[in-house]
């Protein structure tokens, strides 16, 4: 099987967005501007607009460990799900 370096799983989609929420809620800086007052929100628009500052490592079955490019991946998520998350 190829594991892409540039797609991003709905499993990673989702943890991107909660340890992202996290972070905020717990005092990090937002990085967009926003009305909205609930960290998955703003989660979400970072997302949308491919600034959220998380590195995935993704855990092949044969041990290695590979770096997923995640602007690439938010990129690609974004454009097979209409823009959608």
């Amino acid at each position: 099987m190829v594991w892409e370096k540039d797609i991003l799983t709905r499993f990673e989609v989702a943890r991107l967005l909660g340890a992202r929420a996290l972070q905020i809620s717990l005092g990090a800086p937002v990085l967009v501007e926003t009305k909205s007052l609930d960290p998955i929100e703003i989660a979400k628009e970072e997302f949308k607009q491919k600034i959220i500052p998380i590195t995935v490592k993704r855990k092949l079955p044969s041990g290695e460990e590979i770096v997923i490019d995640v602007k690439a991946g938010i990129e690609n998520w974004l454009k097979d799900h209409g823009g959608e998350i």
